[in-house]
């Protein structure tokens, strides 16, 4: 095993510790074992492992089927096949790291998978068979070296495994839902996080005292202009934890997934990874097949290479978009495998049978997030974090395709069952103290501002970031977190608003710091990995040193 050189640890942006202005000892208030904010897998995982002993509240900003998980398309990686074993998926899994995987997380997490596939046939998941057979259909994607990723109905995997863990969770009388309900902030006493400070419609603002606080609220594209996100995904955990004093590591890492449908007018809607696996080819506006000129391994490069050659070949051809070739396979066998996709292409009169389907690069995956062990444990007392608002080392510098909703799953359910072991008490001891009273926010127009917001970050710390325009995006950041934070919002747009600034700011304060190219995060003025200087993690916090 390799070791990582010892992280450089960043101070981050000054904030205020709360949104809102009065104490959470003088709010309404609800108690429970166990807290969980997000309702993916990694929190409902989290959830159904910890009901086996404990009360768990899971809380969710939006509804139930609101989340990234029902909406991926790709599969989960697992070690299932006779040509397969634990090792080669380790290496897979770091070679694409790009030198920063923690290969003790790697090992604990790929060795869980079968277990987890396992569990969720036990309780009915619904996966693609071999014809005529009872084994698991195992397809190939990008960066791994075998078949060894698992699907449901196609293209639907996400929502097969959302599914039946919201059927799971529902089916425990221990697990209690409440939807439509934002999370402002921890509540901490000490270094010991005692729950949250919530609101929603129904009951205004309230405090969650918890003896476990779970994170699992999902990533953070919407602070781009290009997103293949929910619109929930404001980086709403990655800020609360940060205000609260956590660490958070490799904020650089953003992923861009590199084929999304590129239609105007039509809310970006991902062309799964799966696409190219199945042989899509990528082409230009003049029909020439490029990727094998940037990567020998062509479309099947790992995603951030993809990303790049894309945005390179766009430069060359002057044009919006590429274009993915799939006419080589039937309308039948289209229709089978990627149903979902199918239909969103016949609803702009894209035939993918027999038409190239316009494609371009999105923001897709958080790769950095909230630092924890493998089992999701924080630097914080009681916080826990998992999904892709945590970062186990797992990923390294880039994710590999379809291990998101591996770690989301053993993480989730290692955090569920250590909260409920640890059978901390709900106590109500807080450090909270009203904040000084802000002006109101009558004078910003927060819309334009998460405009712009989108539009900066998507220009200057996107698919290719350089030290100029890192500068000037953390000055127009430090200047836009200063404007909110002299001001009461006193709503979710608000709220998410100032998340997305704050959770911006630290990528890119991050990016600045890290003088090198490496996984997802590529700097045109210094376009190769440093090993000798940079073959550490970056952590950022409030505490963090110089």
């Amino acid at each position: 095993m390799t070791e990582l050189a010892a992280p450089l640890e960043l101070a981050g942006p000054e904030v205020p510790r709360y949104l809102v202005h009065m104490s959470p000892l003088h709010l309404p208030s609800l108690t429970t074992d166990v807290l969980v904010v997000g309702g993916g897998v990694a929190g409902l995982s989290a959830a159904i492992a910890a009901g086996e002993r404990r009360r768990v509240l899971v809380v969710l900003k939006g509804g139930r089927s609101e989340t990234a998980t029902n909406w991926a398309q790709g599969g989960m990686a697992a070690v299932l096949g006779d040509d397969d074993s634990p090792a080669v998926h380790e290496d897979d899994t770091t070679r694409v790291a790009a030198g920063l995987a923690h290969e003790d997380v790697v090992k604990e997490i790929v060795g869980d998978g079968p277990e987890v596939v396992d569990r969720w046939i036990s309780w009915g998941g619904r996966f693609d068979k071999e014809d005529g057979a009872e084994d698991l259909k195992l397809a190939m994607e990008g960066g791994h070296s075998v078949a060894r990723i698992i699907h449901a109905h196609g293209d639907q995997t996400g929502a097969e495994i959302q599914r039946l863990l919201i059927a799971k969770a529902a089916s425990m009388d221990s697990i209690e839902v409440h939807e439509e309900t934002f999370v402002l902030d921890l509540v901490t006493h000490g270094q010991t996080v005692r729950g949250v400070i919530a609101w929603s419609h129904e009951q205004g603002y309230h405090v969650i005292w918890a003896g476990s606080t779970i994170l699992a609220s999902g990533g953070i594209g919407r602070v781009y202009r290009e997103s293949s996100n929910p619109k929930g995904a404001t980086g709403d955990g990655f800020a609360i934890a940060y205000r609260a004093g956590a660490s958070l590591r490799g904020m650089e890492f953003v992923q861009f997934h590199p084929t999304v449908l590129y239609v105007a007018g039509m809310a970006r809607f991902l062309v799964s990874e799966t696409a190219r696996g199945e042989g899509g080819k990528l082409v230009d506006r003049t029909g020439e097949r490029f990727m094998p000129h940037y990567h020998p391994d062509a479309e099947l490069a790992p995603r951030d290479v993809v990303s790049r050659s894309i945005v390179r070949q766009l430069g060359k051809v002057r044009d919006s978009n590429v274009y993915l070739d799939m006419r080589h396979l039937s309308a039948e066998r289209l229709k089978e495998r990627f149903p979902v996709i199918y239909r969103a292409c016949a609803e702009f009169d894209i035939d993918m049978a027999t038409d190239l389907i316009p494609v371009h690069p999105a923001c897709h995956y958080m790769v950095g997030g909230v630092a924890t062990d493998a089992w999701g444990r924080t630097d914080l007392e009681g916080l826990y974090a998992c999904g892709e608002v945590g970062s186990t080392g797992f990923h390294g510098a880039n994710r590999m395709g379809s291990n998101s909703l591996l770690e989301g799953a053993v993480v989730g359910h290692r955090a569920g069952t250590d909260a409920a072991e640890a059978n901390r008490k709900a106590r109500v001891a807080t450090d909270a103290e009203p904040h000084p009273q802000r002006t109101h926010s009558a004078a910003l127009d927060l819309h334009d501002m998460d405009n712009a917001l989108r539009s900066t970050m998507w220009r200057l710390v996107g698919i290719e970031r350089e030290g100029a325009g890192l500068d000037s995006a953390t000055r127009r950041l430090d200047t836009w977190l200063h404007l909110v934070s002299q001001r009461v919002l006193g709503d979710p747009f608000g709220w998410s608003l100032t998340n997305k600034l704050l959770a911006s700011s630290l990528i890119t304060r991050s990016a600045a710091a890290r003088e090198e190219s490496r996984g997802t995060h590529f700097r045109r003025d210094y376009p190769q990995p440093r090993d000798t200087a940079w073959r550490r993690d970056i952590l950022v916090s409030r505490q963090g040193g110089p």
